[in-house]
Parts: C-alpha cells; sequence; structure tokens
C-alpha cells in the first residue's frame, strides 16, 4: 500500500517524542535509578535518527509495506553497548548518534526514556521489556549484569543451547511480552556458538481521542502502485492537528489525552512516496512539528493491519557500525567473563500494527544473537548438515569404503 507504507513506518518513532511533561521522571519501585527530562531528552534525537536512516533502507514486503520500530532497536542495541570496548565501542557511538555522551549518562538516558514512555495513562497501554539468555557454560561480568538490570530493567535467564525446550521459553517471553502479537522471534535449535540473546518487546494499544464512527466505515478503492484494490476506510470528521505544503498534507490523530497519536503523512497527487520519504530525517520532521495547527476538516483513513519482519544486519553495516558483526575485529570484552570473543551474529525484528475504528495496537521486538567461535562444551554434540556433503559406506574392521559420495541435492525418488 503506497500511502500507508510510510505512515505505519513512522508510527513507532513518536513513541520517544510525544509524551513528555516537563517533570522528572517518578522513580518506580524495584528501580535502582531514576532520571529527568533532561536524560531521556538526551535519546530522542538519536532514536529519531537511527529511524529514518533505518527506513531508508529497509526492503518492503510483498505488499509493498515496511513497518519497523527504532526504539526497540535501540533499545537492545544499547544493552550489547555496553560490552563494547575499543574500534567496535567507537563504531556504535557514531552510528546510535551517541557521541559526546558517557556510558552511565546514556544508560540514565535510558531508564529515564522507558519511565516516562510506561507512565500511567488512561487512553493507551505502552509497556517495553527487556531480556536477556545466556548459555549456562558463559558467566556475565558483574558490571555488565548490574547495568542491565538497573538501567533496563532486563530478566536475565540461563539456557542450556542444547536443549530445545530453551527456545519455547525464549519465544513465550516474547509472546506474553507482545500480549501475543508477535509469537516467536527465533527458530530452533539454538546454535551452539551461541553465546547471549538480547531481546526488546515493545507494546502499543491505543484507544482514539477521536474514535471513528464503524458505521461510517465504507469499501472504496485505493491505488496502490501495482494495482487498484477495495479496502474499507474509516470516516472521522473533527478538529485536529493538520499541516499542509506543496508536497504532501499531514494530520496527527490523538490517543487518549493526547499523550500519543499517529501521524499521518499524505503525499499529494504527482507526489511519490519515496520523494517524500527521502526528504524525511530527524531534522525536517523536528521542523514538522511545529507546523501544525488545529483545524476543522476531514480524514477517511484505510483500516490496516501489517506483520513485518527484517534482518538489520547490512543496514547497520551501511550506517557505519561494521565491527560489531566482524568475529575476528568484534570487541565486547566487557560483557562475559570467560576469554572468548562475542560478535554479533543477527540483528532481527519482527513488528505488528492493527489499525481501526477503535484505536491501534502494536508491538515490536529486536533480537540480537551473539556467538563466539565454539561453545561447544563436554560431551555435547552438534552437526546441522544443511549443505552439501561427502558419506561413504565402510567396513568396520578392514576401514575398507564401500560406497562414497557428494551430496550436493538431497532428492528423494
Amino acid at each position: 500500500m503506497k500511502q500507508a507504507k510510510l505512515f505505519i513506518s513512522l508510527f513507532m518513532l513518536l513513541l520517544a517524542v510525544g509524551c513528555g511533561n516537563g517533570k522528572e521522571s517518578e522513580e518506580r519501585e524495584g528501580h535502582a535509578v531514576s532520571g529527568s527530562v533532561e536524560d531521556y531528552e538526551q535519546l530522542v534525537e538519536p532514536n529519531n535518527i537511527l529511524g529514518f536512516s533505518l527506513l531508508d533502507k529497509m526492503d518492503p514486503d510483498e505488499n509493498g509495506n515496511i513497518f519497523i520500530s527504532p526504539t526497540s532497536a535501540l533499545m537492545a542495541l544499547l544493552i550489547a553497548y555496553n560490552g563494547a570496548e575499543a574500534k567496535t565501542k567507537a563504531e556504535m557511538e557514531e552510528v546510535l548518534e551517541l557521541n559526546g555522551l558517557t556510558v552511565d549518562e546514556i544508560n540514565k538516558a535510558n531508564r529515564a526514556l522507558v519511565d516516562m514512555l510506561t507512565k500511567d495513562s488512561e487512553g493507551f497501554e505502552l509497556s517495553i521489556a527487556n531480556s536477556i539468555w545466556l548459555n549456562e557454560e558463559y558467566h556475565f561480568t558483574g558490571a555488565f549484569e548490574k547495568k542491565a538490570i538497573d538501567y533496563f530493567d532486563a530478566e536475565i535467564f540461563e539456557i542450556n543451547v542444547f536443549d530445545t525446550t530453551s527456545v519455547d521459553q525464549i519465544n513465550n517471553w516474547v509472546n506474553d511480552s507482545t500480549d501475543g502479537k508477535i509469537e516467536e522471534i527465533i527458530e530452533a535449535p539454538l546454535h551452539p556458538d551461541m553465546v547471549t540473546l538480547l531481546i526488546n518487546a515493545l507494546y502499543f494499544n491505543g484507544k482514539w481521542t477521536y474514535e471513528f464512527d464503524e458505521g461510517n466505515t465504507k469499501t472504496s478503492t485505493f491505488f496502490s502502485p501495482e494495482r487498484e484494490m477495495d479496502v474499507p476506510f474509516m470516516v472521522l470528521e473533527e478538529e485536529l492537528e493538520y499541516v499542509e505544503n506543496e508536497t504532501f498534507q499531514a494530520v496527527k490523530l490523538p490517543y487518549g489525552k493526547g499523550e500519543m497519536n499517529m501521524q499521518v503523512i499524505l503525499p499529494n497527487e504527482g507526489v511519490s512516496l519515496g520523494e517524500v520519504a527521502k526528504e524525511m530525517n530527524s531534522e525536517s520532521w523536528k521542523e514538522l512539528q511545529t507546523q501544525f495547527k488545529e483545524t476543522n476538516g476531514m480524514i477517511k483513513l484505510p483500516k490496516f493491519q501489517v506483520e513485518y519482519e527484517t534482518i538489520l544486519n547490512e543496514s547497520l553495516q551501511q550506517l557505519g557500525m561494521i565491527s560489531a558483526f566482524d568475529n575476528k575485529e568484534a570487541d565486547f570484552s566487557q560483557m562475559i567473563e570467560e576469554n572468548a570473543p562475542l560478535w554479533i551474529h543477527k540483528v532481527k525484528q519482527k513488528t505488528f500494527i492493527n489499525v481501526n475504528e477503535e484505536g491501534s495496537e502494536a508491538a515490536a521486538a529486536t533480537s540480537v544473537e551473539m556467538r563466539t567461535t565454539s561453545a561447544i562444551i563436554g560431551d555435547d554434540f552438534y552437526m546441522d548438515v544443511n549443505r552439501p556433503f561427502l558419506f561413504t559406506i565402510s567396513m568396520e574392521e578392514s576401514n575398507v569404503n564401500l560406497f562414497i559420495g557428494l551430496i550436493s541435492s538431497p532428492e528423494q525418488v
């Protein structure tokens, strides 16, 4: 869907910019640390820059849609950042726009941002959860574990990577943390070289301040780049914050008491969505926010639901985070006690959104899988014959190979 592609992609960016109130974050029970508005504001710009940077590099799904959560990605990567050193740490700082901030300042900003986003509200539900899954043969450094708990509220679980139930345990946590909207983030079996899996889960459920009357929803034509399609359109006539220019129209649809909103950006006739998306960055987004004015009007918005999945490795490498993915150059020496080289094997994100007359429900889960050169320990054994292989049929006593073969395509007859 052409127009849907941009506004669903931008939706999660609003989590970090739409609900500050100028007061200090409340220190909630169980939190060892807290922070102020000045703290969390230091991560708003990095969050939005990362979002627009990733958006520019994402591939659309089969329907032409993209839907990402920069907030979920940022928080998962910040956990990994706490274990980084040297070149790896410097590259992560640059890509995540953390230059000039100390590790403690970054962590305190994250703590304050989470507190601010998840404060009680009548109009929407927003939860953020972090978990860390550690191969039981390894041990986190005391400093890394303390920061993960204090600043990220991370739950830490030790698992047996050879036990198939570990995958179920991980996916059940993701499923529970996203209210069932993302059922799994990892597939079986776990790789024996996996040392740790860092996961951020984010769930949002918001009711429109001004609900769309279901009786006004009518089927109409939506013109996608490839074809025309009939979809249900919701209709709302209300005084809303609105702006238009020579390139697009934009409107804010608030949730609850207005602490959060969805901003819908519609390219003008003759202007492609790609043109608008290309011009959108953190600075232009900030400028756009100053141009909205209360205006009476009507919006027709298609109901939609999107599930999106992407691997962020290539995009993060293109942005400059290179050594973290290199098994020879990565330096995460501050993460575990053992003298084992760690690197990021995969950064994966899955998202979900449903927009209807009542409001919006959205979820995201980001996993950062970290591996080492060899995690096969003791008597455990693992072999995944998932590529061309050689085989023989041999006589044990004489070691005579009765048959020998090379299998590149194991077809069945």
